[in-house]
């Protein structure tokens, strides 16, 4: 195992799970265990597999959207410099998961640096960083050709957005969604004129506020299975530069969604949990609660209550990750995209599939 700040759970090697023993040194490798609920997520045969890989082009960065009625999963990649325009961009591809063998496109698509996604009606809602001459903002795209793409919302009353990193649609149709300046940072989008925050942008009235202000990189964001509390990654540990600050951030905070006056607001800011290896980027749920985040050395998983339930080790890490059937995780680690298959009782919040 990998050199870690805290000691796996020492478990003894017939444990009994969900009927039957279980053999602990059969669980491969690079599922770390630090508590034995973990064994309830991973089950009794859990492996992890490379499904797709591009030595060429760090193809699987952000977003991981899984579309099941295609079997088909869209991805962002990294930046990298267009070999035709000389330019830093970043690429949408379709990945067809479920053909032999796997098969992959890139999508032609007008939206400015797409970053984070989530399902959404019909189509896909991208976060469009922006450039230097093209806005920011959220992007709904249809996940058929030719893959047109409307902007639903492109600053706070005039003031652009910095660079909208990940998104999040509430049951009541607003949407929220972070906006970091990794851009500037990044150099393809002008000095900020907004403070690093949060948003809620409501489509039916074009209403945009503020709901959450005092995070230095605010990341990835997730809501709760009863959508009062809501949970939001701060990666100030990674400046977006190449460089680290091991003093700043690389933390998901939890707030309670308060309804005052009729609206929703944020409430009671709390640590909900650090992850020691990295920053804790993209932040899911699965249907019992618990809280997924890709860090610097894989997938962590909290319980409910912020304790680190295990990890799922990838080397180099993982910005983003999706879930798909049955208890398989679609993990994104740049230049290669991988599967990890836990128990297939396991179901993602976001589809509960």
């Amino acid at each position: 195992m990998s050199h870690i700040s805290q000691t796996p759970f020492a478990m003894a090697s017939n444990l009994t799970f969900p009927g039957h023993p279980v053999n602990i040194s059969q669980i491969p490798s690079a599922f770390e265990i630090y508590d034995d609920r973990f064994m309830n997520i991973i089950g009794s045969s859990p492996k992890v597999e490379a499904l797709l890989k591009n030595d060429d082009v760090a193809f699987a960065h952000e977003a991981s959207v899984f579309i099941p009625s295609a079997d088909e999963l869209f991805l962002t990649s990294n930046i990298f410099t267009d070999p035709v325009t000389n330019q830093s961009t970043i690429q949408i591809s379709k990945v067809k998961v479920s053909s032999q063998p796997v098969t992959s496109e890139v999508i032609k698509t007008t939206i400015p640096m797409p970053n984070g996604a989530v399902n959404h009606g019909d189509g896909i809602l991208f976060c469009g960083q922006g450039n230097q001459t093209e806005t920011s903002g959220l992007y709904q795209m249809s996940i058929s050709a030719p893959y047109e793409a409307n902007l639903l919302v492109s600053g706070f009353y005039g003031r652009e957005f910095n660079s909208p990193n990940d998104v999040v649609v509430h049951s009541d149709g607003s949407i929220w969604f972070t906006d970091p300046s990794y851009g500037f940072t990044q150099g393809f989008r002008p000095k900020p004129q907004l403070p690093n925050q949060v948003y809620r942008f409501d489509p039916v009235t074009k209403n945009i506020r503020v709901v959450a202000d005092g995070l230095q990189r605010p990341n990835g964001i997730a809501f709760s299975l009863d959508e009062r509390t809501v949970y939001i990654t701060d990666t100030a540990y990674a400046h977006g530069d190449g460089t680290t600050d091991p003093m700043a951030p690389s933390t998901i905070y939890a707030f309670d969604v308060s309804i005052i006056n009729g609206e929703q607001f944020l409430t009671n800011r709390r640590v909900f949990a650090m992850a020691d290896t990295g920053a804790p980027d993209g932040v899911k749920l699965d249907m019992e609660g618990n809280v997924y985040a890709g860090c610097g050395d894989g997938i962590n998983v909290w319980s409910t209550g912020g304790v680190l339930l295990g990890k799922i080790l990838i080397k180099d890490g993982a910005a983003n990750f999706s879930f798909g059937r049955n208890g398989l995780l679609f993990i994104l680690n740049e230049k290669t995209l991988w599967t990890a298959q836990l128990s297939r009782s396991v179901r993602g919040a976001l589809l509960k599939i």
